[in-house]
């Protein structure tokens, strides 16, 4: 007996990372060679003082529900480091603490539009894909806005300027920004606050969880361009940052939202996990010298997979502003090997080379004229990324 499950079910997306890691797992299991650059997740351990962090907490009862804002400890140590590193004040009380940042792109959609009523929702695309999936899971209209090689993968404000009117309720930046590695200036985001302030109702989640990881000058977050304050939820996490993915800590900040976000939290997961809380303040609070030492390995790794990928005759790729991700124009790459997309080159990488890649498909609809891009996450050694580089090679020979 098959029963039937909602359309909103059915049509629900996924995130592709996953889904191919599933394939790259599957072959490994039958004995064959893969070099994965799929998975953004950073390829070193969690720092020793957070896991004691965590031990000791566990030792020390701390085991049990807590409120569904998170603890009053973290809560604390997070709008400090908000204050400190955006340049403005945050209030403990404007904190809310969930397992991992993404459970906040929902809960914002679910704070800031009402279901079937035609409002929209701005997201970018190249993007991160549970953007748009949970726009439609929630029943809000997603309305993709056009990140161009061009460009540097910045947002384009005059497509902004034509895309945003009053049925608008939020918008989605993301900087720096996966899968493309682009990173938003200090003129970009007082150019897009320039265009939003014209529209009341309109919202914005500014997802950051990047922010740590900018190779070239200063990170801009539009949080902290004093007219945008009151209506950005700040969006953050533990899990880049300090190799800390699978402790499943975000967290989120907005003066208004707070309460209606901690709500959302009581009625799905009540809570974030008592102990991974202790060790996120442990993180936040102690030494950084590890994350910095993560931060220069990844853009020596950034500068070592860049010229790599240009010395292939068919792949093109900018250097990235920040993340762990570079996002090559391979259009040409396709050709000589008589692949029709860039899905059709990520397969043949895959299975005649060995290397496993991400594909623009992934992360939203192709955009005319921009031609075929794959994402790398060089989240990984630098012997993984020379190999890949050789295999790629060889490949296109």
């Amino acid at each position: 007996m098959e029963l039937n499950v909602s359309n909103r079910t059915k049509n629900l997306g996924t995130e592709n990372a996953f889904v191919v890691l599933k394939e790259v797992n599957m072959l490994l299991e039958k004995g064959a060679d893969i070099v994965n650059f799929c998975i953004g997740q950073p390829d070193f351990d969690t720092p020793e003082h957070i896991k004691q962090a965590a031990i000791e907490a566990i030792n020390a009862g701390k085991t049990g529900y807590t409120e569904s804002a998170g603890i009053p400890p973290l809560r604390e140590a997070v709008a400090g480091y908000f204050s400190t590193s955006r340049g403005i004040p945050f209030s403990p009380e404007s904190v809310v603490v969930a397992n991992g940042a993404k459970p906040f792109i929902g809960y914002t959609i679910l704070c800031v539009t009402d279901f079937g009523v035609g409002h929209e929702v701005l997201y970018p695309n190249p993007g991160f894909p549970i953007y748009e999936s949970q726009i439609y899971a929630h029943g809000a209209v997603p309305v993709p806005y056009m990140l161009r090689e061009r460009n540097e993968y910045r947002l384009d404000i005059e497509e902004l300027e034509r895309k945003v009117n009053d049925q608008t309720r939020l918008l989605i930046v993301n900087s720096p920004h996966n899968p493309t590695g682009g990173v938003l200036r200090k003129n970009d985001v007082d150019a897009i606050v320039e265009v939003i302030k014209r529209y009341p109702d309109l919202w914005i989640l500014s997802d950051e969880i990047y922010s740590r990881m900018v190779h070239d000058g200063e990170f801009a977050s539009i949080a902290s361009v004093p007219e945008a304050q009151e209506r950005t939820i700040l969006m953050d996490s533990m899990s880049k940052t300090y190799a800390m993915t699978g402790w499943r800590i975000g967290f989120a900040a907005n003066e208004h939202l707070a309460a209606p976000l901690a709500r959302w939290v009581t009625n799905t997961d009540s809570c974030a996990g008592h102990p991974n809380q202790y060790a996120a303040i442990a993180a936040l609070t102690g030494p950084q010298e590890t994350m910095g030492q993560m931060m220069a390995s990844f853009t020596k790794r950034r500068d070592l997979i860049v010229k790599g990928l240009n010395g292939i005759e068919g792949i093109q790729c900018k250097a990235p502003g920040g993340a762990f991700y570079v996002w090559p124009n391979v259009t040409e790459a396709c050709r000589r090997v008589n692949a029709k997309d860039s899905e059709g080159f990520r397969k043949r990488l895959l299975h005649d080379a060995g290397v496993a890649v991400l594909s623009d498909i992934h992360f939203g609809q192709k955009i005319e004229g921009e031609g075929a891009h794959i994402r790398f996450s060089y989240a990984t050694s630098e012997a993984n990324i020379r190999e890949g580089i050789r295999r790629i090679r060889k490949c296109l020979a």
